[in-house]
């Protein structure tokens, strides 16, 4: 593998920041009267924008929402802000926040500074000759793993998150929200997505375990040392995190680990890279968690369907903007298509009682 940082670019057209206002912001808060500022911008990521922030001979990461976003009610940096704040010191995974600004004058929406973690980041668009080998990608998973279950295994209450959320009804809350959530951005009849909805309700578990979960963790937010050895460096974007249910963190992270032997018309609609030789089957994922967590995994098939269902409807969500004419990006033309395969995959592992060889 030949291993390649992750780099900044140019600007997006629309995206670009008051750099003079800026400027002078960070050279009055970091005591550097003739800091020369130089911004680019993390091209990945669909919601939070971040820019490589260059200053006074330093590297910074920069958040901010994105621009038109609706600042008071989601992308809420300063949540984002204190969540880092309380990691620091206590999980080593985490980038260190510096400076938390909302300040609407300087860049007119909140943002917060936080140091760089250098290192490689793999995605959909890493080329082959870059990509990991069987050997590196069953070492990568397992790290995975142990990251995902240091962090589900902090004490919350003890490094300042106890009102980060209320893990008590979280698995309710999240079946009839995301329910809810379908209904909304409905263009069509899918009776494979109605009738896993209505079985999300009628089996939730019992299980009252609490947690910090992350919501969103994969391959692609994670940064790998930039050697052959590919440990995790740090975890990113922590703006859906909130204490809840352990196993539907471990879920959502299923529904995006689409494995090579899937058929062919999933494993050519994958959200990340798990479809390369070496990764584990989700069954032997699942493995691995509850062994390094002491988790018992038996409703595993409820979590698992409840992660493939949630990102389903995140896609319809997409799709209905693309349909109502929100935005003209010619990706979501065909997301409906996905919407009802997960919908298929869902069933499939309702019916089967398990999250592998569905087909």
């Amino acid at each position: 593998m030949g291993v390649e940082l992750d780099k900044a670019k140019a600007v997006r057209k629309g995206e670009q920041l008051n750099e003079q206002g800026l400027q002078d912001y960070l050279r009055k808060t970091l005591g550097k009267e003739n800091g020369e500022l130089n911004v680019q911008q993390f091209p990945s990521g669909f919601s939070n924008l971040t820019y490589l922030i260059q200053f006074a001979g330093k590297d910074y990461v920069l958040r901010r929402p994105p621009f038109g976003a609706n600042i008071k009610s989601g992308h809420d940096m300063g949540r984002e802000y204190k969540i880092l704040s309380a990691l620091a010191g206590n999980y080593n995974k985490a980038p260190k926040p510096l400076l938390f600004c909302e300040d609407l004058s300087i860049l007119e929406a909140p943002f917060y500074l936080m140091e760089r973690v250098e290192g490689t980041i793999l995605r959909a668009s890493t080329p082959q000759e870059a990509m990991p080998s069987p050997e590196q990608f069953k070492s990568l998973s397992s790290s995975l793993v142990d990251t995902l279950v240091e962090l589900h295994q902090l004490d919350y209450k003890a490094i300042g998150l106890g009102d980060l959320g209320n893990p008590e009804g979280y698995i309710e809350r999240q079946v009839v929200g995301w329910s809810k959530r379908y209904q909304k951005a409905k263009t069509q009849e899918v009776k494979e997505m109605e009738a896993t909805a209505l079985w999300l309700n009628e089996n939730k578990p019992k299980s009252h375990a609490a947690s910090l979960v992350h919501n969103d963790f994969k391959y692609d937010n994670l940064v790998l040392t930039p050697d052959e050895n590919l440990n995790v460096k740090a975890v990113l974007d922590w703006e859906m995190t909130t204490l809840g249910h352990p196993l539907m963190d471990l879920g959502t992270t299923l529904g995006y680990w689409i494995h090579h032997t899937d058929p062919d018309f999933i494993a050519q609609n994958q959200l990340n890279l798990t479809t390369q030789k070496g990764n584990p089957t989700r069954g032997e994922l699942v493995e691995l968690y509850a062994s390094k967590s002491g988790q018992n995994v038996d409703d595993i098939v409820f979590y698992f369907v409840f992660g493939v269902f949630k990102i389903a409807v995140i896609v319809q969500q997409i799709f209905y903007r693309y349909s109502q004419g929100h935005t003209q990006d010619p990706r979501f033309k065909h997301l409906d298509k996905i919407v009802s395969l997960y919908g298929l995959v869902a069933q499939q592992a309702i019916q089967k009682k398990k999250i592998d060889h569905l087909f």
